[in-house]
C-alpha cells in the first residue's frame, strides 16, 4: 500500500519553507500586489487549484459568491483552512490534486491557477480538469513562472528540470510554457503580459514570469 493516497502530496518540509518564504514575498517580492492584479473583476464561483497556504483568499473580491480552493499538501491545507477563516468570502477548501478535480463538470464561473502549474504532475491534464469543471466561456487567471526567453537560461532550466530541482522544491519545474500548456488545453489566451521577478539584479531559474486571463472555448 502506497505510504499515501494518490489524491495527495506529501512534501512536508518544502511546506513549511515555502509557508514562510511566500508570506515574506507578499510585501518584499510584490507578490501581494500581483495577486490583487490577478484576482481583479473576478465574481461567481470560483474554483482555485494549488490554493497552497492561503494567500489568495484575502485578495478574492465580494462579488465572488464561493471559493472551492483544492489543495493535495496536507501541511499547506491546514494553513490554508485558517486563512479561509478571515477571508471575506466563503471557501470550501478540499483535498485533491489538479489532475483529477473531485467536482462536477462546467460548475464555475472562473478558475485560478496561482504559481502551481510548474508543480502539477501532468500539466496538460491539471488544464484539462480545469476546461471540464468551467462553464462555456467562463474565465481562467493564471500567474505563473516558466520558460525563459533566451536559449542560455532555458538551457539550464531544462537541465535542472531533469536533476535536482524538482526534488529540492516541491515537485517545481522550471522550464514550462504555460501560455502554450493553456492553449494547447481549449483555452483562449485573452491578455497576458510577462515579466521578470525579481527586476533588478541576477535572473534567477523561476525569474520568467506571466500574468493573464483566458477564456475556457465551447
Amino acid at each position: 500500500m502506497p505510504a499515501h493516497a494518490p489524491d495527495s502530496v506529501h512534501h512536508p518540509c518544502f511546506a513549511r519553507f515555502y509557508a514562510r518564504a511566500s508570506t515574506a514575498a507578499e510585501t518584499r517580492a510584490g507578490i501581494g500586489a500581483l495577486r490583487e492584479e490577478l484576482l481583479l473583476g473576478v465574481s461567481g464561483r470560483v474554483i482555485e487549484i494549488g490554493a497552497g497556504n492561503g494567500l489568495n483568499f484575502a485578495h478574492y473580491p465580494r462579488a465572488v459568491s464561493e471559493v472551492v480552493a483544492v489543495e493535495p499538501e496536507s501541511t499547506l491545507r491546514r494553513l490554508a483552512a485558517s486563512a479561509a477563516l478571515r477571508a471575506e468570502v466563503p471557501v470550501d477548501l478540499v483535498p485533491g490534486v489538479a489532475e483529477a478535480l473531485p467536482l462536477k463538470s462546467e460548475a464555475f464561473d472562473a478558475a485560478v491557477a496561482s504559481l502551481v502549474l510548474c508543480t502539477v504532475r501532468n500539466l496538460p491534464r491539471a488544464l484539462s480538469e480545469l476546461h471540464r469543471v468551467l462553464r462555456p466561456g467562463a474565465e481562467l487567471r493564471f500567474l505563473e513562472h516558466g520558460l525563459a526567453p533566451g536559449p542560455g537560461m532555458a538551457s539550464v532550466q531544462r537541465a535542472l528540470d531533469r536533476t535536482v530541482w524538482p526534488r529540492l522544491f516541491g515537485g517545481c519545474h522550471t522550464a514550462r510554457d504555460p501560455l502554450a500548456a493553456i492553449e494547447a488545453a481549449g483555452f483562449r489566451i485573452t491578455a497576458h503580459r510577462s515579466f521578470r521577478l525579481p527586476e533588478r539584479g541576477p535572473s534567477l531559474p523561476t525569474s520568467y514570469c506571466v500574468i493573464g486571463t483566458a477564456r475556457r472555448r465551447d
